[in-house]
């Protein structure tokens, strides 16, 4: 039996002030002071399942030439990752211009890349893109625990010509200094920023496709719609966006109305004791978070716009801080536990990447990837960076750096950016992972209730339809991807819903196979995420000499 996190009541993400929802939205990222898979050619054989090695592009030119990486001489890196660009480009043409954002740009062997550009942004706000490369869609990943870098056979750049952004200003590599207050003016910043890219590396008239997760859930809409209101399809034709475990509007309906839903459906994980558990409860009726889940999280919702509820930080008490009370007592009884995939139990794991949340594991000792001079030298990125993960800096701070601003704009799906996009490109994909507490699935499907597009209100059906992901061979056992029915979906007038169910807040890391049948879809590739079909980058018998049958009963 295959069981998922079907809805109780309600959930959404509604219109508040600005400023206060955005705080809200920032502040849910600083949180947390059957059969072995059969790989096929075990000697490692890279020619199989992947376009790397075969990359003769157009893209070497003598303007792009001072930003070529040798795939060779990655360290650490023990294969040749193929054709790739990297540095720092300005974010306007103006020959003063200090403002500059660091990109890693992988063409595509795919045929069927030749017309479209994809790119990826991680959240934060202020965390790198090159997060998302290393330990989820890049060509190489070195996750955590892990010995070294392995091939990624689930790397998009098999499907389409990959862009990693570091943005906004003040975020890893990039260059200049932070002044900007809002996603309006970071959509503005990186429009900037890719036609620029664009014009140096002849990328005009493509078709471009945005993605990316957690606070990127504020960065794709508000840069989509940038896009969108350019109206320039040689450098800005939107066509389409996919954003896996977004924040789309304010904390309070997005964490404290689910928390205790999602405590009830993983109950056997979080292993809480029965009397903490009653207390929750009666604090989640009293604050109307139960009320208010078992109204609104229907299909089709109730018309108009969702009330708002209270800010539970507005008083010192935070009597209906519910989210912070579970995560509290899941730390006691898992001292490892981890917000961003709850099935995580001690010990911590080193990531290459270094540390995000105070109370995160570093050896005495360990040295951050992106923070060693070759590292630095062999991408062409500024030698002698002090790289970080998520900046400590203030990336809405201003022109005057003020450390007390925060990013000012309204969630996107409350004040009718999301909805924009969705009916420029009728092609939004947007989900989650069912392990991820930081950011349950509930709370960003009903951020899609309270919205309206393209002449309704919502989901009228509950998505509920099987996501299937395709058997396959492995040829790494480094990383390795699941089959099967993997989750849930449904799309209803040009936006689809997903859910996987053992995908914590990084889908790509956790679920890979499912990540690349977003892309799949996204690109136009398949139909829906019920076709039951290969890959459509496997060729021949699951692309090596062994089949690999579908278990009985499955």
């Amino acid at each position: 039996m295959r069981i998922f996190l079907m809805p109780i009541g309600l959930m959404l993400l509604v219109a508040t002030r600005a400023v206060a929802e955005s705080k809200n939205a920032i502040d849910i990222f600083k949180r947390a002071d059957i059969m072995r898979p059969s790989i096929v050619g075990r000697n490692l054989d890279f020619t199989q399942h992947r376009l790397l090695d075969k990359r003769a592009s157009p893209y070497l030119t003598e303007a792009t030439q001072k930003f070529a990486v040798n795939g060779s001489a990655i360290p650490e890196v023990d294969f040749d990752v193929g054709e790739s660009y990297a540095g720092l480009l300005p974010i306007s043409p103006s020959p003063d211009e200090s403002r500059q954002l660091f990109f890693w740009f992988f063409p595509s062997a795919n045929p069927d890349a030749s017309d479209e550009v994809t790119i990826w942004f991680n959240g934060g706000p202020g965390c790198s893109s090159l997060s998302g490369f290393l330990n989820e869609n890049g060509p190489f990943q070195w996750q955590p625990g892990t010995f070294r870098p392995v091939q990624n056979p689930y790397t998009w750049v098999n499907l389409t010509n990959m862009l990693w952004v570091e943005q906004p200003v003040g975020v890893g590599y990039t260059q200049g200094i932070p002044n900007i207050t809002n996603e309006i003016e970071l959509g503005q910043e990186f429009a900037g920023f890719y036609k620029q890219f664009a014009m140096t590396f002849g990328l005009e008239n493509r078709k471009v496709y945005l993605t990316g997760e957690s606070y990127a859930g504020f960065y794709v809409p508000y840069i989509a719609d940038e896009f969108i209101k350019r109206k320039d399809d040689v450098y800005f034709n939107l066509a389409g966006v996919a954003i896996n475990d977004p924040i789309l509007g304010d904390s309070t309906l997005a964490q404290q109305v689910t928390v205790v839903p999602y405590l009830d459906y993983w109950a056997n994980v979080f292993s809480l004791n029965a009397s903490f558990t009653a207390a929750v409860h009666e604090r989640a009726d009293q604050c109307n978070y139960t009320s208010y889940y078992n109204t609104y999280l229907a299909f089709p919702p109730p018309p108009a716009p969702f009330p708002v509820l209270p800010d539970p930080f507005a008083s010192d008490e935070a009597t209906c801080d519910l989210f912070d009370a579970v995560y509290t007592a899941a730390l006691a009884v898992n001292p490892c536990f981890n917000i961003y995939h709850i099935l995580d139990t001690c010990p911590h794991l080193w990531a290459q990447l270094g540390i995000v949340n105070p109370g995160d594991y570093e050896p005495p000792g360990a040295q951050v990837y992106f923070n060693r001079s070759d590292v630095q030298a062999a991408i062409n990125a500024p030698v002698g960076t002090n790289w970080m993960q998520c900046t400590n800096k203030n990336v809405f701070g201003g022109a005057t750096n003020n450390q007390s601003l925060r990013d000012r704009s309204l969630g996107p799906a409350s004040d009718g950016t999301l909805t924009r996009v969705i009916e420029a490109t009728n092609n939004t994909i947007i989900g989650a992972g069912n392990l991820d507490f930081l950011l349950p699935t509930n709370g960003t499907l009903m951020a899609l209730q309270n919205i309206t597009w393209n002449g309704k209100q919502g989901f009228q059906e509950y998505p509920a339809k099987e996501f299937y992901t395709p058997y396959h061979p492995e040829y790494n056992g480094g990383a390795l991807a699941g089959a099967g029915y993997l989750g849930l979906w449904g799309s209803e007038r040009g936006v689809t819903f997903y859910q996987v169910q053992l995908a914590g807040h990084e889908l790509p890391e956790y679920s890979a196979g499912a990540a690349y049948r977003v892309v799949e879809l996204l690109l136009g590739r398949i139909r829906s995420f019920g076709d039951a079909g290969d890959f459509t980058t496997q060729t021949g018998n699951f692309t090596g000499t062994t089949p690999i049958y579908k278990p009985a009963g499955l």
